[in-house]
């Protein structure tokens, strides 16, 4: 036994033409995001150049300088441009997440605590009813035929035009805070995953289905070892796809609402008062939030597929 033990090969360290592949590969995927990066913030610059080319003449003209140097300089320093510059924008960023004590109105941390808060409970709940819903169509016929054209047709309406009267009915019913906001998230997230959920439950083909039948396997036991596995691929593209819509309906709902606090309201109070900073900044902010989001289902997906034997 020992000896058998003593003569079981070692695990083989990747080799350096692997690691070397494998660092090709990944620089493969980095290089050409980087290049739109850099190709899109050279496109900013110049379209900061010409968007604010008025007020950098009467800046120039002001100092008397002359020449591109001083014009650029004029443009891409101005407190309060139209388009403001990329690093102007990094600058502005940065202050208004750090600069404020996290609790402060102030502080762009505080306001996407809040909507965070909205798009999380709307979107587990957009994420819970499409799944119900979809499990209710596959296995009943008539609610197919009843249900499905009213929630394809539910997404026709803008939600710029449904955001205040849901406000306004629940305000009516003592409904205020967190869950009206949360009502449109759940009202935009919802949607994708009905669809994919009623896409993977029916992807099985009949040769499995009648060889669960053939094993007398019951309806819930069809649907925990077959449907279900079989709908898991299409959930979480959906769900990637909900969470963006999550966030997307919070701060509408927040703009909708004139809230005190959120992404939503950060950018309506930068609107009113004229702080471009201030709304450039909750863009992407919101921006900043869906990539995370998307970064943590990404994940857990992942770690969904190799619990069940897969690669990710």
């Amino acid at each position: 036994m020992t000896d058998a033990v003593s003569a079981a090969p070692l695990p083989r360290r990747p080799s350096a033409v692997r690691r070397a592949w494998s660092a090709y590969r990944a620089r493969g995927r980095t290089i050409p995001v980087l290049t739109v990066l850099v190709v899109l913030v050279a496109f900013w610059y110049a379209a900061a150049l010409w968007v604010n080319a008025d007020r950098a003449e009467r800046l120039i003209g002001q100092t008397g300088e002359e020449g591109i140097v001083a014009y650029a300089t004029a443009v891409w320093n101005m407190e309060r441009p139209a388009l403001p510059a990329p690093h102007q924008l990094a600058e502005a960023m940065w202050d208004q997440a750090t600069g404020q004590p996290v609790t402060s109105n102030r502080s762009a941390v505080h306001h996407m605590g809040v909507t965070i808060w909205s798009t999380l409970v709307g979107f587990l709940a957009g994420t819970a009813l499409g799944i119900i819903l979809a499990i209710g169509i596959v296995h009943v016929r008539t609610l197919e035929r009843s249900l499905m054209p009213w929630v394809i047709a539910s997404q026709t309406i803008p939600i710029l035009a449904l955001a205040p009267i849901f406000v306004v009915v629940l305000g009516q019913l003592g409904v205020t805070g967190v869950w009206p906001k949360a009502l449109i998230a759940t009202y935009l997230s919802f949607f994708p995953v009905t669809i994919a959920m009623v896409k993977g439950l029916r992807s099985p083909d009949i040769l499995q289905r009648d060889l669960m039948h053939t094993y007398s396997a019951t309806g819930g036991q069809v649907f925990r070892m077959l449907r279900w596995p079989s709908a898991v691929p299409f959930l979480f593209p959906a769900l990637k796809v909900g969470i963006a819509l999550s966030i997307v309906g919070a701060i509408v709902a927040e703009v909708s609402t004139a809230a005190q606090a959120g992404l939503g309201a950060w950018l309506l109070q930068g609107s009113y008062h004229g702080l471009v900073f201030r709304m450039w900044g909750a863009l992407f902010f919101a921006s900043a939030l869906a990539i995370a989001a998307i970064a943590v289902i990404t994940l857990i997906e992942r770690m969904v597929v190799r619990s069940r034997g897969g690669t990710a």
